[in-house]
């Protein structure tokens, strides 16, 4: 391996903290993600996916993360994290990261991916750019379909500063001159109105290219001046709001969680404000203006050039019908034995008694978790089906089975989590759906929200009653999952069942905690025994036994594991950690973690899967879970890990899930004891790990 880019690791001062601070590792994974939109191996139309997909992550970031900052300065001024920073002095440094990172992401779009696009005759025409037949067309859309939906407000004593939706459209109109009842307003706001399109495509006639398009706010720029006749308009600068959007509903004191959280969701849009986005060309004074009105100060203003959300933009990724310009096309195949059933709903089951069965998104189907529902759903044979559900979807086919399901007289439970963040409404909605069939719905457990992945079916066999069980490390939403890795496994198993029909009884009813056979349970047993393994591996390293630790997850923060983690590496176990996202824990230090390595995966697909392993003695125990090494999902939430019991799928697991990804050297990154993460280059053959699963697993449609 070539390391020549990677830093040589110093020794920890004893004032520095252990551990990194969350938000600027959460930064960091953004920086990694917009790197991809260089890549010189990332098709045109990925690169700009990219982009907007950090566009998008930058406006969660503020509406939880950085909200949370400003109220820790509020609350507790000189509380110092884990990381050893108040949240002032952790705020003062990623508004300095985050005003790098927005100057980077615009400078990646104007200066490499709009002239690229432009080459392959994919422009976005700017007003100040057009010729007399596009102004001519764009001043007809604009009267036909913008101007008659827009509100302009001149604000004045009768007419005060509009109430604004968080990341909303808006306008600021700087005028001069009297209206017709001969006032003299100065500025005027247009809130541009969520039915308009942000992106509309120029006829190839008119643009003079296969695919033009204009902006919104091209057009109102361009003509904004039509709804002040007789005023002089002195410029016209898009801005956007972004608001804490972090839910807060007191669980213990409600009596119907799902009716307080619906009023709660109504006010989420106007919370308070932590972030202003603005054009670039406004001037000092709109600016102030604006600063004073939402309490925010310059440090929380961003100028941007180009469209203040740019997630607008990732619709070229669908309108421009380019497949060479995207990621070549793949579908994960149903894997055998799914792939040869009989059209008959046993079959299935007859296919997951034989064996435990594991699948690996999107690298093969999410169809046999499909047709394990569907077979559920129709056979008169099932009585029961039981499932978790976290995120789904608005149109989801599974929520359907479960419908029809209860329809046909099927004891049907679903434990549906309320409070996953910005999917509250649309798990409420299926709420409301299933209770008018008939189907028992559960909002779990007060103060733990239930983000384990489980379905139960219950079948009626030789007079008896058999279970068959899917557990998963993602959610039950076939779009994610031919976007996002992860692991799911098919399984009669008896024992390992039993352990889920107690953790639905555990989140359906009342009673004592129950022992269980398999599972790792949060917030019960899986702290304690992740710890307990930890402890084990440096116990046999210090008696100079093997010993060996891989773990892989989206993010690591949980205290106490990564000083388990650090006294492990101490007493000489080799450590791999893949994490995707934020990492606290410092890697490569000497006289503390100098046995740990941290590499983060970013590619095509989105890292998603749990999988802790331990050598164990050579019993090699592999666990798939739903929780990251996290406060939350230890402590806060019900969360699942289960382990690989069959030694064939146990080493699929091990080699798909760790052997493969500390081969790659395309798209890993590793940590550095800083923090910072350096791109892995290698002189030997290029690995790329999802081409090597894809090729591996799937095939190419």
């Amino acid at each position: 391996m070539n390391t020549s880019e990677i830093k040589t690791a110093p020794i920890r001062k004893k004032s520095e903290p252990l551990l990194l601070n969350r938000e600027l590792s959460l930064l960091k994974f953004n920086e990694r993600v917009l790197a991809m939109a260089e890549h010189p191996d990332t098709p045109l139309l990925e690169k700009l996916r990219y982009v907007c997909i950090v566009s998008s992550n930058l406006d969660e970031f503020f509406e939880i993360r950085v909200s949370s900052l400003k109220a820790q300065q509020a609350q507790e001024p000189n509380l110092k994290g884990p990381d050893g920073l108040t949240a002032a002095e952790a705020f003062e440094q990623v508004q300095l990261v985050v005003h790098e990172m927005v100057t980077k992401q615009y400078s990646v779009l104007n200066d490499h991916i709009y002239p690229l696009l432009k080459a392959e005759g994919v422009i976005l025409h700017h007003a100040s750019e057009w010729d007399e037949a596009q102004s001519a067309w764009a001043h007809e859309v604009f009267m036909r379909d913008v101007m008659p939906l827009l509100t302009p407000i001149g604000l004045d004593p009768a007419h005060p500063f509009p109430r604004v939706y968080n990341k909303s459209l808006n306008f600021i109109v700087p005028l001069s001159g009297e209206d017709a009842f001969g006032r003299k307003s100065t500025i005027a706001i247009v809130q541009a109105p969520r039915a308009l399109p942000r992106l509309m495509k120029m006829p190839p006639a008119i643009s003079g290219v296969p695919n033009g398009f204009i902006l919104l706010t091209s057009l109102l720029r361009a003509f904004v001046g039509e709804l002040f006749p007789g005023m002089e308009m002195q410029g016209c600068y898009q801005w956007r709001v972004t608001r804490n959007s972090d839910l807060f509903v007191d669980e213990e004191e409600v009596t119907n969680l799902r009716q307080a959280l619906q009023g709660e969701l109504s006010q989420r849009n106007f919370g308070m404000a932590v972030r202003l986005e603005i054009d670039q060309l406004t001037p000092p004074h709109i600016e102030a203006f604006l600063q004073k009105e939402f309490s925010l100060t310059r440090e929380d203003t961003y100028r941007v050039n180009g469209p203040a959300n740019l997630m607008r933009l990732m619709q070229l990724c669908t309108l421009v019908k380019r497949p060479d310009l995207l990621f070549p096309e793949f579908r994960g195949p149903v894997p055998a034995p799914f792939d040869a059933l009989a059209n008959r709903p046993s079959a299935i089951f007859e296919a997951i008694a034989k064996a435990d069965r594991l699948l690996h998104h999107p690298y093969q189907s999410f169809q046999p978790v499909i047709d394990f529902l569907t077979a559920a759903a129709f056979d008169p044979d099932v009585v029961a089906i039981k499932q978790t559900i976290y995120r789904t979807g608005e149109d989801s086919e599974l929520m359907r089975l479960l419908l029809v399901a209860a329809k046909a007289g099927k004891e049907v439970t679903v434990v549906v989590e309320l409070m996953a963040r910005f999917d509250e409404q649309t798990n409420i909605n299926w709420a409301s759906k299933l209770e008018e069939v008939g189907a028992h719905v559960i909002y779990g457990v007060v103060g733990h929200k239930t983000h384990a992945k489980m379905a139960l079916v219950l079948r009626r066999e030789k007079g008896r009653i058999r279970r068959y069980g899917h557990l998963g490390t993602g959610n039950y939403h076939p779009r994610t999952a031919s976007l996002y890795t992860d692991f799911g496994l098919l399984t009669a198993e008896p024992k390992l069942c039993e352990d889920m029909d107690k953790v639905f009884s555990q989140l359906t009813g009342l009673g004592a905690r129950r022992s269980l056979k398999y599972l790792l349970q949060s917030p019960f047993t899986l702290h304690e025994s992740v710890v307990a393994m930890i402890r084990a591996e440096a116990r046999a390293a210090r008696a100079g036994k093997k010993s060996r630790i891989m773990a892989k997850m989206n993010s690591l923060l949980e205290p106490t594991v990564i000083q388990e983690l650090y006294k492990a590496s101490q007493a000489g176990v080799k450590i791999d950690l893949i994490i995707r996202g934020v990492c606290a824990l410092r890697a490569g230090v000497p006289g503390l973690s100098e046995n740990i390595t941290v590499r983060s995966i970013i590619g095509r697909f989105l890292e998603h899967s749990r999988v802790f392993y331990f050598y164990d003695n050579g019993q090699e125990s592999v666990y798939l879970s739903s929780a990251d090494w996290m406060d939350r999902n230890f402590f806060r939430r019900v969360e699942l890990a289960f382990p690989v019991l069959d030694k064939a799928l146990k080493k699929r697991v091990i080699d798909e899930a760790f052997t493969y990804a500390l081969k790659d050297n395309r798209l890993a990154w590793l940590q550095q004891p800083d923090g910072d993460y350096a791109k892995l280059r290698s002189r030997r053959q290029a690995f790329n790990l999802h081409q090597k699963l894809m090729n591996l697993l799937g095939n190419h449609n």
